[in-house]
């Protein structure tokens, strides 16, 4: 009797202790899987304000990138994607708005950005308006005073922050599902402590929870080898996915090269048609600084390194291409390069070969009027501490003072739009004979 009464306490007990582990488990169970579904849901959201942030940071370039073509060129193909991508600011900007959270840090900032998309886009629209209009200074003028850079600079400082949030909430959120399921393994695991212990007591109940322990085992060692698999089968599809990014960029500029020029000869082209000098010499221009630009995305697509440009290389080829033309068009003077090795990011490397491209074809036709024979030489050099400086320096007539431009003037516009560009200005140096231009770039 006594034997059985203790094996009843046991039992009961051991089933009592069960009984409440086993509501242990299944609580926690259930609140970790209720605060896992909403820190999956903050995490989502984090996520969705980071893309909306940077989809917006993406068409403002764009929409900028659209307004300065047409200004510089006054080519309404620039403008072709500037009205879809100022719409999807718009709507961006106000996903935004709803998106980020009333206690959130940046909240109070919304109003702001909201002021400064709307001035900046205004800031666009009136330039462009201008350009349309024939107002060219004006609009020149409303660019080089750099209130959209400075716009631009404070959007990009408000939505960095936005993303560098949403990345902080999202690793708070990651980590507490982390620190969630190294309590539920430990709960578990102090369970079935308990369990075993309730086994011992009970034959059946050891002979019960033995099979059902075997068989979470086995189901836990089943979801570790998935585990494993999908981790290898996603760094294989990560590693694919990047190398397949880095073989679209690089068809990208290829494809825009191409492009670049194809447009080239359509201007070669209608250069053929046209009889009037001052128009074919506009064209032949337009041809050389298209040109240019082409070049940047060739050596994009060549070296392998889509952020910078090696500047000796690049430059080499272009000024190659420009006293080719030169002497077709019946120039005496030669072209020498002095060029040392110098990366330049992509962005600034446009800039830098249009201005080039206008000092040296300055050079040929106005330092040596009336094709005399004579030289245009072209020096970079590397300073030190991120700094380069490149020279474009004849031995012609020079720059008397107070000259007025024997041409249109939209050379001299073109160098001090792509020196700005550049956050630098272009220097003139009067020599014994001849004329220097000098630029100090800013290469790190």
């Amino acid at each position: 009797m006594f034997q059985r009464r203790r094996l009843a306490i046991g039992v009961g007990a051991g089933l009592a202790i069960g009984f409440l582990a086993l509501i242990l488990i299944v609580g926690t169970t259930i609140w970790l899987v209720e605060r896992g579904n909403s820190l999956f849901e903050q995490s989502a959201l984090q996520r969705t304000i980071r893309i909306v942030a940077v989809d917006l940071r993406d068409h403002l370039r764009t929409a900028e990138s659209s307004q300065r073509g047409f200004l510089l060129t006054g080519n309404q193909i620039y403008l072709a994607p500037y009205d879809t991508s100022k719409t999807r600011a718009r709507q961006e900007l106000d996903d935004l708005g709803r998106m980020i959270a009333p206690d959130a840090p940046n909240r109070a900032m919304l109003p702001r950005l909201s002021e400064a998309v709307a001035e900046k886009i205004a800031e666009m629209d009136s330039t462009i308006a201008l350009k349309n209009a024939g107002r060219d200074a004006e609009a020149m003028a409303v660019l080089q005073r750099n209130r959209g850079k400075t716009l631009m600079d404070e959007i990009n400082v408000f939505l960095y922050g936005a993303i560098l949030i949403a990345d902080e909430n999202a690793a708070l959120a990651s980590a507490e599902q982390q620190r969630n399921a190294s309590l539920l393994r430990w709960i578990s695991a102090g369970s079935a402590v308990v369990i075993v212990l309730v086994v011992w007591v009970v034959a059946f109940t050891v002979y019960r929870n033995g099979q059902d322990l075997k068989q979470a085992r086995d189901e836990v060692r089943a979801i570790n080898l998935t585990l494993e698999e999908r981790v290898k089968t996603r760094t294989a599809d990560l590693a694919l996915a990047r190398e397949r990014a880095e073989v679209l960029l690089v068809e990208v500029n290829h494809r825009v090269a191409n492009s670049l020029q194809l447009v080239s000869v359509l201007v070669r082209m209608q250069m053929r048609s046209v009889a009037d000098p001052a128009a074919k010499d506009a064209l032949a221009q337009t041809q050389a600084r298209i040109n240019a630009i082409s070049l940047i995305h060739k050596s994009l697509y060549t070296s392998g390194d889509v952020s910078n440009v090696a500047l000796d290389d690049y430059l080499g080829a272009m000024l190659g291409n420009l006293e080719t033309a030169m002497k077709k068009d019946g120039h005496t003077a030669i072209l020498k390069c002095y060029l040392e090795p110098v990366s330049l990011r992509t962005d600034a490397s446009v800039s830098l070969g249009v201005a080039v491209q206008e000092l040296v074809t300055n050079a040929f036709k106005y330092a040596y009027p009336d094709d005399q024979p004579g030289e245009v030489r072209v020096r970079l050099t590397r300073l030190g501490e991120g700094k380069a400086e490149l020279t474009v320096e004849d031995d012609g007539v020079g720059i008397a003072p107070n000259a007025k431009h024997t041409g249109t003037g939209l050379g001299s516009k073109i160098i001090q739009t792509m020196a700005a560009a550049l956050q630098t200005q272009v220097e003139y140096i009067s020599r014994g004979r001849g004329t220097a231009a000098r630029l100090v770039l800013t290469t790190a």
